[in-house]
């Protein structure tokens, strides 16, 4: 196809709208039935996780580096890298006096306990046992089976993503007073966008919700807002493929395969009088312009951004998710 063909077929990914009255959108509490949204968070708790968790981002964790601490259901982790790149977990508190090895040294791939030098490198020693990790090229996720009390699988459930090397990808991570269930029910609630993120969401109607017990897929149009008045029209599907995760993902339009993956680790033991829940967010943007290549070559410089936005997002969706567990917490909770 000729340079000429290409430019007569080429469409602008920007649109420009109308001005925008947020109070004179249409009211979506009608259409955001509490039944329903309480149905979904029901179906996505009874999926099996295998007892896998997302504990944060691969490029936090890595070779040489020092080494990572992670609490997850109140349980102390630390990870690290062999000189290899080899990913390694276990136990938080070294088995000799406790003493946090999060704060320890990595030495030629060997964890060295900064109190008194005693080196792990990986395999079990003196009651420590290593725990199961995997490495998805984007997330680090570790097993934890006496926290999950689930039949445990080798591999946790890790969302289809666009192909590796076709996307950039950016990890933002924030922490709120609720359960892991709040931030999952947020996520089912596509209807709040609009409402509640304007600065981000316009025009936004959820087209199909979940309709009987084995369809999981919220299918809604919604248009980014850029800037102004320009937005990016797109349909997205939203689904919750294990109890902790909920993947928005562009099925048309605009970047088509990018994914937003939506993770909620406990950080606190269940039960905990004051919870605290890590949201863990992968975005995986992708497209298939041309001049796409130009981004993924512009990836450090864009990746603050894409986590930028992803955080003034939750920090509005952290509120709502605080709101729901205070509610819930004090048997006021309306649904």
């Amino acid at each position: 196809m000729s340079d000429r063909a290409d430019r007569a077929g080429w469409t602008p990914p920007l649109r420009r709208r109308g001005r925008h009255d947020w109070a004179t959108q249409t009211p979506t509490w009608r259409e955001a039935r509490p039944a329903l949204i309480d149905d979904a968070l029901k179906r996505a708790s009874a999926r099996p996780s295998g007892n896998w968790f997302v504990v944060g981002s691969s490029r936090e964790v890595g070779a040489g580096g020092r080494p990572r601490g992670r609490t997850v259901a109140g349980t102390e982790v630390v990870l690290w890298r062999s000189d290899e790149g080899e990913l390694r977990a276990g136990p938080g508190a070294c088995p000799h006096l406790g003493a946090p090895l999060r704060d320890s040294r990595v030495v030629c791939g060997t964890l060295v306990c900064h109190w008194h030098g005693l080196a792990l490198d990986g395999g079990p020693f003196a009651g420590w046992e290593p725990y199961p990790v995997h490495d998805d090229g984007i997330l680090v996720w570790v097993r934890l089976d006496a926290v999950g009390g689930e039949e445990p699988t080798e591999r946790p459930v890790v969302p289809e993503r666009p192909a590796p090397g076709g996307g950039v990808d950016a990890v933002f991570t924030g922490v709120g007073r609720c359960e892991p269930q709040d931030v999952v029910a947020n996520r089912l609630d596509p209807w709040h966008g609009s409402w509640f993120h304007p600065y981000s969401f316009v025009d936004l109607t959820v087209a199909r919700p979940p309709v009987g017990e084995e369809d999981d897929v919220f299918v809604v149009d919604v248009s980014f807002r850029v800037t102004g008045r320009l937005v990016v029209p797109v349909r997205a599907e939203f689904t919750a493929p294990e109890p902790r995760t909920v993947v928005m993902r562009i099925a048309e339009g605009e970047g088509a395969t990018s994914v937003v993956e939506t993770h909620a680790t406990p950080l606190t033991a269940e039960g905990a009088a004051r919870p605290r829940t890590a949201v863990v967010e992968a975005v995986v943007a992708a497209s298939d312009r041309r001049g796409f290549a130009l981004a993924r070559a512009a990836a450090p410089v864009l990746r603050p951004l894409m986590r930028r936005t992803a955080g003034r997002l939750w920090r509005d969706d952290l509120a709502y998710a605080e709101r729901r567990w205070e509610l819930r917490s004090t048997g006021r909770f309306p649904g």
